[in-house]
């Protein structure tokens, strides 16, 4: 159904009232293409908001802003990577509520810099030298993965959970957080040195 979003009169030169047509806007369209593109990724979406906010009844808060953010702005979905186009949306409202709600949360710039040069600094291979802490990450319970990974950084969090739960690739995930792959990769590796340093400590 096509609906007229809204008219609104304005003066012409002569100082007279003239109609102005906004554009049309087709809202079962819209809604039909955010069924299509957000709803089949709304677990992964609360399970990632979870991860970031460390609060279920936050999450939903996170998600429900989320959807409305995609839902107004589907017309701009370029169609190629539905999960990661949510995804990204979901992050952005995560880290804006952790802003208004839990300023101290987040990692300041300078702070994010010096994680980078400092994992870099270590001379890491990212991927291939964190092999033996993802196995030992992998052999863990449950239980202590999770309060480990729930230790970290929100940077290093995300970074790991997109990768190693979601299963993004070093590409989609620099997309989503709008940094290099090799920052991706050197966070990830960070981020499982934490994890199993922490499993370590806590045997």
């Amino acid at each position: 159904m096509i609906s007229l979003a809204g008219t609104r009169a304005l003066p012409d030169r002569r100082g007279s009232a003239r109609p102005e047509r906004w554009p049309l806007v087709d809202a079962d369209r819209a809604s039909e293409r955010f069924r299509e593109v957000v709803l089949p990724h709304l677990a992964d979406c609360l399970a990632f908001a979870n991860w970031l906010t460390g609060s279920r009844h936050d999450a939903e808060d996170v998600v429900q802003e989320a959807c409305i953010k995609a839902l107004n702005g589907i017309h701009g979905f370029d169609g190629r990577n539905a999960r990661a186009w949510t995804l990204t949306i979901v992050r952005n409202c995560a880290f804006d509520w952790l802003a208004k709600h839990r300023p101290k949360a987040i990692i300041s710039v300078g702070d994010l810099a010096a994680l980078d040069d400092a994992t870099q600094s270590e001379g890491r291979a990212p991927d291939e030298s964190s092999n033996a802490e993802s196995e030992l990450i992998r052999q863990a319970e449950s239980a202590a993965i999770g309060a480990a990974i729930a230790d970290l950084p929100h940077v290093l969090r995300e970074v790991l959970i997109l990768r190693d739960v979601n299963g993004f690739s070093y590409k989609e995930i620099a997309a989503i957080l709008s940094v290099p792959m090799g920052t991706v990769m050197s966070r990830l590796a960070r981020a499982r040195a934490r994890v199993a340093a922490t499993i370590v400590e806590a045997q």
